[in-house]
């Protein structure tokens, strides 16, 4: 398991950049307790080891003029592995499709899509998803309000956990 490779101040970083990816490195150095030349490198050591995958800006899709949002639960034909990827693939290729999962049980893929309107996601809907290759069902669910909608991961779960085992 990756986390009995990190300390302590390595997950203080992730879950410190987490919350602020923003911040500089003197501001993180000072909040995880290290000065910033060691933060810097162990902030590049994190990224070099793909458990910084990037950084980037939280936009907010309304004020942006992207009304809709939409969780599609697709059925597939075929769960053949080369059929998998290849809707993958395809839904890699649509902006409108923001998250792609698979799933285990009734549905093989969530979508969660994002559209200016109802009209433009009906025409994605309509045009591109459901004559996709192997697409057999396609069950879309409208979302009304986001009650919680918190990216990354539950820092003080995991610290809570290693603390209990150790």
């Amino acid at each position: 398991m990756v986390t009995t490779r990190l300390d302590p101040i390595d997950r203080k970083i992730l879950a410190e950049l987490q919350a602020d990816g923003r911040m500089t490195n003197v501001e993180l150095a000072r909040r995880v307790g290290i000065s910033a030349p060691p933060c810097l490198r162990r902030v590049r050591t994190l990224e070099d080891a793909g458990l910084i995958r990037g950084y980037h800006a939280e936009v907010d899709s309304r004020e942006l003029g992207f009304e809709v949002q939409v969780f599609a639960m697709v059925g597939l034909q075929s769960q053949a592995e080369s059929d998998l990827r290849s809707f993958e693939e395809q839904c890699r290729k649509w902006p409108l499709v923001r998250e792609c999962h698979m799933l285990n049980g009734e549905v093989d893929f969530i979508l969660k899509c994002v559209a200016p309107d109802l009209s433009s996601f009906q025409s994605f809907l309509t045009e591109e998803l459901l004559t996709t290759p192997n697409v057999a069902s396609v069950k879309t669910s409208l979302v009304i309000r986001c009650a919680k909608d918190e990216p990354g991961v539950p820092f003080d779960v995991l610290e809570d956990r290693l603390s209990r085992s150790a």
